[in-house]
């Protein structure tokens, strides 16, 4: 059982995924920290993220003791992710690492729930559910600015709503697996969700189809 939730930055599809996959004994993949974990080393080692060369090298050689660190969840981080993420070589690097993991779950996991912006569309189009996740910039923006202080970050909330905006830009109109919702996803607005809400929206979804 393959469950792909895609949707732009604070949307809410990470919390969403993590609490599903709990929900329901699954292995959880947040596909975003594995390029935010190769955009931050190529910025840590003082190099360009949007260089393919360094990027893709930076991709193949990544270490997975990465994803744990907090640093991951910067603004900058993210930013650099972006840039990563629209490198074909960096992508095809990271797409076989993906696609192992859901078709087998570490742990001995019944299924997996991975989520991204490309996950229904590109890494597993195949998959039994479709989850896009969106929300309004402003609540966007405002949750993002919340864990950021909360983080310890100092910042202004409209250079988080501009960042983000950029970023949306970015990762809609790139050429290489765009920002869109897959065909047959079920499309979640959560600018007016709980994270219970929106858990419960999706187990109905299940349970209308059986599973």
């Amino acid at each position: 059982m393959i469950i792909a939730i895609d949707g732009p930055a604070a949307s809410g599809k990470g919390t969403l995924a993590r609490r599903l996959a709990a929900a329901l004994g699954y292995a959880h993949l947040d596909t975003g920290k594995l390029y935010r974990a190769v955009g931050w080393a190529v910025a840590r080692a003082g190099g360009d993220p949007g260089d393919p060369q360094t990027a893709e090298a930076a991709a193949r050689s990544l270490d997975l003791g990465l994803l744990g660190d907090p640093a991951l969840s910067s603004d900058e981080a993210g930013m650099a992710a972006s840039k990563v993420a629209a490198l074909p070589g960096v992508r095809a690097a990271l797409l076989d690492f993906q696609r192992a993991f859901a078709a087998q779950p570490p742990d001995g996991a019944r299924g997996a729930v991975l989520d991204g912006r490309d996950i229904g569309t590109v890494v597993c189009p195949g998959a039994d559910l479709k989850v896009f996740v969106t929300a309004s910039l402003e609540v966007r923006a405002q949750r993002r600015l919340l864990e950021l202080r909360q983080n310890g970050q100092d910042v202004k909330e409209e250079v988080v709503k501009r960042d983000m905006r950029e970023r949306d830009d970015r990762d809609r109109t790139r050429s290489v697996a765009p920002l869109v919702p897959a065909d047959d996803a079920v499309v979640l607005d959560t600018s007016l969700l709980t994270p219970d809400q929106a858990l419960a929206a999706v187990m109905g979804l299940l349970a209308k189809r059986g599973q």
